[in-house]
């Protein structure tokens, strides 16, 4: 039989509460965002004064000796020997009622609980203006429990209600309401059944525990474990973080805060920050045990491993909370264009951007002024490709990975690398044909639409047909928050003559400009041929030709076929994207395509993928048709992602094979020009749309050896592939996941395609 993991056992409230205020029960919420309603604290208090079930608490041994001091704290400061790991809300509420402590509520406002009792129809209600003036309710049961001063609120109820009656009640009734007066009081005995974790419980068995046992299907992950494991060891670290972001909420603080235009921090957010600064790790799955002090040879649990790593943890934390980094960071931002919280789609992406900043200032020793332009135009990379919006945990290891080896210091090293990747996502291809594929939508919440909008603040646009500045309207500062306006350029009723009608080709992201109409123009419905000559007669031709460049209209847009405008619109946004991009560096760098050798050497990523062949099994030493699918699901992954590099004649580690064998394997035309031939049939026989457009193949030749190397773009709609085995419709969907391809189903795949075409 398995060794029991819990025990159960009783306490009555008095017990928890002394246990509370004495510090060996952890009830940390007492100083965090209380989440129930005044009304669900009532009706807790009527389930118990009724005898009712209330539900069964949850702790967790932490194994912290009796005594242990936290960590980085005065004498007084205790470990607690047990964690409230189901139930902090319900003991919140009794402790703050019981105690008359404040919460803090989801304003961060600090807030008294007062719940009343009417005694005669034995009813909670939640204390308000009207019941403190009604003599039938004590206004607040908290006073019940004051130290000596329970008879005096007794006291003080009975005369209130006997001046408003105008004479004494008679001897029976008061007898009876004093009863259950002292039946509320003794709810402090009341006995609640608890279920104990043993300390030799993993965080994994606890989280499986807590599902199991919690019906409202809430989830434990691995930032939780971290931030009770602070609880326990380093309690001021953990309120260190929820007062930072406290304080990037709350308006009207005084001095110096964390309140910013882009990002409502939590303290998980952060803490993933400080442990990617401080241990290079994005994934938590590990750090749980780092931070207990675990020795992963031994298995055994030291104190002094735990104070190493936590003192560790403390540096990388005291970076992430400094307010200077902070706001300069988020200049780094604004520079690239973002204005507002309302552009970003990814909290991931500035979080991680974050992590890099802080890891070039301190590791790196780079300035902040040397830094800034390098992180704005990493932070308007990810943005814009969505590199963190799928398994960002994966890919930041990546990153981290990439600069792990980086010389120690070396500023210079950390900035080349992080240029080297954006220069690996941002190819001539991914210009050209990826983002305009991916503006084939009409999605206006869409990262590559902000990255359209952060390119005219940029150059520092106009408002088509007005003279306001687009970030000018957006400035976070400005008072009322003014809505950039935007309206499409081919009305509906326009469109509606020619037969177009469907609402994702009517509100397409092309058809939309940020303009503002003259005055004049106002509720017209012409089509563009006929008011577009009407409105630039009476404008500078300077201007007109300025603003068409910034608002990527092409020559002659009002006289063109609807399809072939929007065609070529996309198209001239992407240019408008690219050259605002290239003004974040200060040199403006002209595009060099990055050669197949400095691809290879940068090894697989998000977007490169090696494979040895494609026709010849190594293994066999002969033609094996099952390797082509490798060929298909890669490049499906490429197309349903952000594009990428597929190299046929490169080993998994990087070491160039060539594709002479696979050449000998072709039954005709057995040279380059065949084997281009033989992958795009297979790609045509195995995915679900063409790859003409959105393909290129070449045949490099690296360490004097011939590869293929087959450029992919992003497509502008899913992309499926034909199963390896059984099946002729494409009905499997593939997705690059870091340096992997994954294939996605049902809710992930719906999910997916909804936050990447809109």
């Amino acid at each position: 039989m398995p060794p029991t993991l819990y025990r159960d056992t009783g306490y009555t409230l008095r017990h928890l509460i002394e246990d509370i205020e004495g510090g060996r029960i952890g009830l940390p919420d007492i100083q965090r965002p209380f989440v129930w309603s005044a009304t669900k604290t009532r009706d807790l208090f009527d389930s118990m004064y009724r005898g009712y079930p209330i539900g069964t608490l949850m702790f967790w041994e932490t194994g912290a000796e009796v005594g242990t001091r936290q960590i980085g704290t005065g004498t007084g400061d205790r470990a607690p020997q047990r964690l409230v790991v189901d139930g902090q809300q319900r003991l919140t509420a009794l402790f703050a009622v019981l105690t008359g402590r404040k919460v803090v509520n989801k304003s961060f406002d600090e807030v008294t609980l007062r719940i009343a009792f009417h005694p005669q129809d034995q009813t909670f209600e939640v204390t308000d203006a009207a019941i403190e003036r009604d003599t039938a309710y004590i206004p607040d049961i908290t006073k019940l429990w004051a130290p000596g001063g329970h008879r005096g609120a007794v006291r003080e109820f009975f005369h209130r209600l006997e001046q408003a009656a105008g004479e004494p009640l008679p001897t029976a009734t008061r007898d009876e309401l004093e009863e259950r007066i002292d039946r509320v009081r003794g709810l402090h005995d009341f006995r609640f059944q608890v279920v104990e974790l043993d300390a030799a419980a993993d965080e994994e068995q606890v989280a499986e525990i807590f599902v199991r046992i919690n019906f409202q299907g809430v989830k434990l992950n691995q930032s939780d474990f971290i931030l009770t494991l602070m609880s326990v060891h380093w309690e001021k670290g953990r309120r260190q973080l929820e007062d930072f972001c406290r304080a990037a909420v709350v308006a009207g603080l005084p001095g110096p805060n964390p309140r910013n235009p882009f990002l409502d921090p939590s303290p998980d957010q952060l803490l993933r920050v400080a442990v990617a600064v401080a241990f290079r790790r994005a994934r938590l799955q590990h750090v749980y045990n780092v931070l207990r002090g675990k020795d992963f040879e031994t298995g055994k649990v030291s104190a002094e491993r735990r104070q190493e790593q936590f003192e560790r943890l403390a540096q990388a934390h005291t970076q992430v909370l400094d307010l200077t980094s902070w706001h300069e960071f988020f200049q780094c931002i604004t520079a690239a264009g973002f204005r507002s919280r309302k552009m970003i789609t990814s909290d991931t992406a500035l979080l991680y951007s974050y992590a890099l900043w802080l890891i070039g200032l301190h590791d790196f020793g780079l300035s902040a002024e040397e830094l800034r332009p390098v992180i704005a135009r990493w932070f308007f990379m990810v943005h814009t490709t969505g590199r963190y919006s799928n398994s960002p945990e994966s890919q930041m290891e990546f990153d981290l990975g990439r600069i792990g080896g980086l010389p120690q210091g070396d500023g210079q090293a950390f900035a080349a690398e992080l240029a080297r990747i954006i220069s690996a996502h941002f190819t001539g291809d991914y210009w050209d044909i990826s983002l305009p594929n991916r503006l084939d939508s009409s999605s206006s919440y869409s990262p590559v639409v902000f990255a359209y909008q952060a390119a005219l603040n940029i150059l520092d646009a106009e408002l088509l047909c007005g003279d306001q500045h687009i970030r000018d309207l957006m400035d976070p500062a400005a008072r009322p928050a003014r809505k950039v306006p935007r309206d499409r350029l081919f009305y509906s009723e326009t469109l509606a003559g020619l037969g177009i009608t469907d609402k994702r080709q009517v509100n397409a992201i092309a058809n939309m400009a940020y303009v503002t109409w003259p005055a004049s123009e106002k509720g017209n419905t012409d089509a563009p041929h006929v008011y577009w000559p009407r409105i630039t007669e009476a404008m500078d031709p300077e201007v007109v030709r300025r603003q068409a460049l910034w608002h990527a209209l092409p020559v002659g847009w009002e006289q063109l076929d609807y399809a072939v405008f929007l065609e070529r619109r996309r198209q001239l946004i992407a240019q408008v994207v690219r050259e605002a991009f290239e003004t974040l560096s200060a040199d403006r760098p002209a595009y060099v395509p990055t050669a197949a050798a400095d691809l290879i050497a940068a090894g697989e990523s998000q977007s490169t993928e090696f494979k040895a062949s494609a026709r010849w099994n190594v293994h066999t030493g002969e033609y094996d048709k099952s390797l082509q699918n490798n060929l298909v699901k890669t490049v499906c992954g490429f197309l349903n992602g952000e594009g990428g590099n597929l190299f046929v004649g490169v080993g998994d580690d990087g070491t160039v094979l060539g594709i002479e064998n696979d050449l000998s394997t072709l039954p005709k035309q057995a040279d380059p020009d065949g084997y281009e031939l033989f992958v795009r049939q297979v790609l045509d026989d195995n995915l679900s749309a063409p790859t003409a457009t959105t393909v290129r193949i070449s045949f490099p030749e690296v360490a004097d050896r011939v590869v293929c190397r087959v450029s992919v773009a992003a497509a502008g709609k899913a992309v499926f592939a034909r199963p390896a085995k059984g099946g002729s419709a494409a009905t499997d969907f593939w997705v690059r996941v870091g340096n992997a391809t994954k294939q996605l189903h049902g809710e992930g795949l719906l999910r997916y395609r909804e936050e990447h075409w809109g």
